[in-house]
């Protein structure tokens, strides 16, 4: 009884590296979520002061996508989202090529002139905004994760 399960033990293991190359053979399929053919880039966010935040953002649900918020240095700008930035799952932030990976943020806020990259995926449907703190309506930036 032994020796017929062992000889299948063996067998099984034999043919897995066969089965494993052909899956590995089909270039076809993206590597994961995170894979590069997988992202798409969103209109950057440009901060200064007084100034609008941009076009509304329609995202689905699942989707990878990467944004760059850049600050003019016109003064000191925070960007808060606490519940947009809840709904999504953060794979990193980029800044002069320093990598974050946060497990989660309340808001944004630029000092200075500069530019940061975030990686994120969508993931909580609804309707969130990023917005300037009192920065009036123009300052804000509509979001939907479909």
């Amino acid at each position: 009884m032994l020796k017929p399960m062992i000889a299948m033990g063996l067998a099984l293991c034999l043919a897995l590296p066969a089965a494993a190359q052909d899956a590995d053979d089909d270039d076809d399929l993206p590597a994961g979520l995170l894979a590069g053919p997988n992202k798409r880039d969103l209109p950057e966010i440009i901060l200064s002061v007084g100034e609008p935040l941009g076009e509304p953002w329609v995202l689905k649900s699942g989707g990878y996508y990467e944004v760059e918020i850049t600050s003019d240095g016109s003064g000191e700008i925070a960007l808060a989202g606490a519940a947009f930035l809840r709904a999504i799952w953060i794979d990193e932030i980029v800044i002069e090529g320093l990598e974050i990976r946060p497990l989660g943020l309340d808001s944004l806020e630029f000092d200075e002139a500069g530019t940061m990259e975030i990686g994120f995926v969508a993931i909580k449907p609804g309707s969130y905004e990023l917005a300037v703190p009192n920065g009036g309506e123009t300052q804000r930036l509509q979001i939907v994760i479909e």
